[in-house]
């Protein structure tokens, strides 16, 4: 190679050898699969050796593929520290912390935690900027370099960031007051095979929700009776009676103790869900220290 290595092709190559996909790298990387596969058939014209098998069941590295991706994995780690440092820079210079969280998250919890953050540190501390999104949004973004601390609620965590859970979240089953289920007790089978309320793909509560029912022996059968690409929205939709729904005890609770919705318990089925922090690099900012910790100990850890 006559020039420095492309990083983003790497990075590509590693997370497909890590997913077996491209369409899963893609999904890390918050780009396109085409971006993806342009990336890796650059690398591999520059190197001049192919590095990937593609084929309907998805893409295995060749054994040049895995060699470059040995070699590279430093290579990323270092680029991934030097990612870190600088954004710990730019935040102690801006005194902020930039936040992105997946919904349930941004809704019901981080308001609190932030409030506490900063009332600890008084009026010249520093202040935090929160963008809400799905879970697969809020990776990307840390990829990307373009938040600071990010809180997901997928069960799927890359290993490109470093992961720690902060809490757990239970998914509840519940449907409008009126409906047949309301109260009852309804079999895996009966719920992978009926149409229902969901978030958009790459959201934490439905890929929890999909999770536990292939891990029950029953993946999901039926096509959604509506998606939404936010909590209210499909709880929104569960409360009008379109279909039962599947969604965070945090955001239903209250509904639930007022009879504005039902919840439906699933035979032998508990769905669960950790809440986790990610960021970029070995350590987080010291504003995202500040912040993890004041998490645990409302936690009580």
């Amino acid at each position: 190679m006559d020039r420095e290595p492309d990083t983003a092709a790497l990075r590509a190559l590693a997370l497909i050898a890590e997913n077996g996909s491209i369409s899963a790298a893609s999904s890390e990387l918050g780009v396109s699969q085409q971006a993806v596969s342009l990336r890796v058939r650059s690398l591999e014209h520059e190197l001049g050796v192919p590095l990937l098998v593609r084929s309907a069941r998805g893409s295995q590295l060749t054994a040049a593929g895995e060699l470059v991706v040995g070699w590279a994995r430093p290579l990323l780690d270092a680029a991934t520290e030097f990612g870190a440092a600088v954004a710990d820079l730019r935040a102690e210079r801006d005194g902020s912390l930039r936040i992105a969280a997946s919904l349930t998250i941004a809704e019901h919890l981080l308001p609190g935690w932030i409030a506490r953050w900063r009332g600890l540190q008084g009026p010249h501390g520093a202040t935090a900027s929160l963008t809400a999104a799905n879970s697969s949004a809020v990776i990307a973004a840390l990829h990307a370099g373009e938040v600071d601390l990010g809180f997901v609620e997928t069960p799927d965590v890359p290993s490109s960031l470093t992961a720690v859970t902060v809490g757990r979240d239970r998914i509840e089953v519940v449907v409008a007051a009126s409906h047949p289920w309301a109260g009852q007790t309804v079999s895996p089978a009966e719920l992978a095979t009926t149409p229902m309320v969901h978030r958009e793909r790459g959201s934490g509560t439905r890929l929890a929700f999909e999770h536990a029912l292939a891990a029950a022996g029953q993946p999901r059968a039926a096509e959604p009776a509506v998606v939404h690409d936010t909590t209210l929205g499909a709880r929104s939709a569960v409360m009008a009676g379109v279909a039962p729904g599947a969604l965070s005890v945090l955001a239903v609770r209250d509904d639930i103790r007022s009879g504005r919705l039902a919840r439906v318990a699933v035979s032998g089925l508990e769905i669960t869900r950790p809440l986790t922090a990610l960021w970029r690099g070995a350590d987080p900012t010291a504003a995202a220290q500040a912040l993890l910790q004041e998490i645990a100990e409302s936690q009580g850890a």
